[in-house]
């Protein structure tokens, strides 16, 4: 968004302006895909020889998902949540400066959170939810396990042929 855009948006009353330049440059500087999480995590799993597609938009319907990292053969969709911007439990916590807007916007985005979550599994994709704070040993190994669950399920049913 341009500087002259950003203005009017303020002026509308459509999200607050910046409480300093500094603060301003470090919204900006804040990026929707290839956070240094994802990009640990996107490398450990390439290191193990998996390969995937990164931020792949995916049209379900009227709802268009882009996990950031997809597993297009084996239908796993994987997210790497920042804390702040997805209200973590442990590590979310309500804005105390123009709250007017960063209250809705937060639900916002974790509504828009289900309603992905929804949408994938119901065309039949599994979802992982990682926290930024993670560690990447645990995220590998939760990235790991959703996708040898399938191998080991058709493992298990085929005991029973």
């Amino acid at each position: 968004m341009s500087d002259e855009a950003r203005k009017k948006a303020h002026a509308r009353g459509l999200y607050p302006a910046p409480l300093n330049e500094g603060r301003s440059r470090n919204m900006q500087a804040n990026r929707r895909a290839n956070t240094k999480p994802e990009v640990a995590l996107r490398s450990a799993l390439h290191r193990l020889g998996y390969r995937y597609r990164k931020d792949l938009r995916l049209d379900l319907g009227d709802v268009r998902v882009r996990p950031d990292i997809v597993f297009t053969g084996r239908k796993l969709a994987v997210f790497v949540d920042g804390c702040f911007w997805h209200v973590c439990p442990e590590h979310g916590r309500q804005p105390t400066t123009n709250e007017w807007y960063w209250a809705p916007k937060l639900r916002r985005n974790v509504e828009r959170d289900r309603v992905a979550d929804a949408a994938l599994t119901a065309a039949g994709w599994r979802v992982v939810r990682l926290w930024e704070h993670e560690s990447l040993t645990a995220a590998v190994e939760t990235v790991v396990a959703a996708l040898n669950y399938e191998t080991e399920h058709m493992d298990d049913d085929r005991a029973c042929d």
